[in-house]
């Protein structure tokens, strides 16, 4: 097991938290509404710094690697924050069903993830190969060792498309394939099959894999918006919806899961239970799937939705900081204690984002809330101080049902409903949900991919 590195601090002052706790969640989902409030508890404002030498290297350039950073920027005097990713693009993910299903250009979720890195920051543009904890050593691809003495893992999850016998990324937005996972282009490339679609309609199929996944009510919300655009286009009569999932529901809270299943009824919706995407035909247009038992079954189909399954990236599940047993240790998943983020075997590891092993958690409402606590945990440790405050397992999924409404759904690690602002009851649709999806919750992820909320 690691042992606490030998960086301390040259002085320790008891800081004025500026922490999440001091922010609400209604005041993180406001986003630009709240400006004035957010910019007021960014971190620097507000806390006294902790001295340090230490050498914090952070795992991927996503929301969560850059809001950590820049919150350790704000938080420590003296330390050296060291950001390994080769991705210059950033992009704002939560958009992609947005682009995918015809309401945002593509241009909307597309940034530069230089223009929102800390000062000082030591950028290495490449990737992640190897960790060895033991050592406190990063291996890149192209060879370089990087020593750390603490350590931030937010490297989100591997799509693992090669489970899917016949796929091809580089075809999505050909013969009905889509799927609004891989990219920007590929959700692009999403909305011009849908809108091909509509127009003639025919038999649509939508996918859902069984492990964890990023973002789990997207595939919800391509289900819903599909079929509003086919009834906006007055071809609904002539097509067929239907929902494949490799589960026995289609959401994991189980209250949210009755919601959808009983509007997808009133909406004629169709879904199958427990039917694993297996292989797909692409110039042919079938799919096949099958069942825990090993049933096999072939579906001719005109729009398809693939969903990946999904696990933690290769320099994750193969080294000592993933879980070796569990509900967790099969898709390599990151070590963490479920509250504070800790990693359970080595104390100078933190986990942020999508790569973490926990009940919950693969949305960037996630991050919102959890990037800040893993910053003041680290510094916590830096300074010797115990970790402050617990992470509840906040997710929050913005649920779009049709063009023009949607369900605000927050809820924590037990699957309990978690809501915010008092004019939205979480499993009712409606307009404001709606306008927060579309002109809300980006300003709010910006603000915490700069360190403010």
């Amino acid at each position: 097991m690691a042992t606490n590195p030998t960086p301390t601090p040259t002085s320790t002052p008891t800081p004025t938290r500026a922490s999440t706790s001091a922010l609400s969640r209604r005041q993180c989902l406001l986003g630009s509404a709240g400006a004035a409030v957010l910019a007021s508890a960014a971190p620097a404002a507000q806390a006294a710094k902790t001295k340090t030498q230490a050498h914090i290297v952070i795992l991927g350039g996503g929301l969560g690697g850059i809001a950590v950073a820049n919150r350790l920027h704000a938080l420590l005097d003296g330390a050296k924050i060291t950001l390994i990713d080769r991705k210059q693009e950033h992009h704002y993910q939560p958009g992609y069903t947005l682009v995918a299903t015809g309401v945002w250009p593509v241009s909307k979720v597309l940034d530069r993830n230089a223009d929102f890195h800390p000062p000082q920051l030591n950028w290495i543009k490449d990737m992640v190969s190897e960790l060895d904890p033991a050592s406190n050593t990063v291996v890149t691809s192209s060879g370089q060792r990087v020593q750390y003495d603490y350590l931030v893992v937010a490297m989100g999850t591997h799509q693992d498309w090669s489970l899917i016998e016949g796929m091809d990324v580089s075809a999505i937005g050909q013969k009905g394939l889509t799927s609004v996972y891989p990219s920007p282009e590929a959700a692009q490339a999403t909305w011009a099959s849908m809108d091909a679609f509509r127009l003639k309609g025919g038999n649509a199929v939508l996918t859902l894999p069984a492990t964890p996944l990023k973002c789990a009510g997207a595939p919800l919300k391509m289900t819903f918006m599909l079929r509003d655009r086919l009834a906006q286009s007055g071809t609904l009569g002539q097509s067929k919806v239907t929902f494949y999932s490799a589960l026995g529901n289609v959401f994991g809270v189980k209250v949210v899961n009755d919601n959808v299943l009983s509007r997808w009824k009133d909406l004629g919706i169709a879904v199958e239970s427990t039917q694993k995407l297996q292989s797909i035909d692409i110039g042919a247009q079938r799919a096949r799937f099958v069942s825990p038992e090993g049933a096999s079954t072939e579906v001719s189909y005109d729009f398809i939705h693939v969903v990946p399954p999904m696990r933690a990236p290769d320099a994750v599940k193969n080294s000592d900081l993933a879980w070796k047993e569990g509900p967790f240790a099969a898709g390599g998943w990151l070590e963490v204690d479920p509250q504070t983020l800790q990693h359970r075997r080595y104390p100078n590891v933190f986990g942020v984002g999508d790569v973490n092993g926990t009940p919950r958690g693969k949305t960037a409402a996630t991050v919102k809330k959890s990037a800040p606590i893993v910053a003041e945990h680290l510094v916590d440790v830096i300074a010797g101080r115990a970790l402050g405050q617990k992470f509840d397992g906040y997710t929050s999924c913005p649920l779009i049902v049709k063009e023009g409404s949607a369900m605000l759904i927050e809820f924590d690690y037990q699957g309990r409903l978690t809501p915010s602002l008092p004019m939205i009851e979480p499993l009712q649709a409606g307009y404001f949900a709606w306008l927060m999806k579309i002109h809300l919750l980006k300003p709010a992820y910006m603000a915490t991919l700069k360190g403010r909320v």
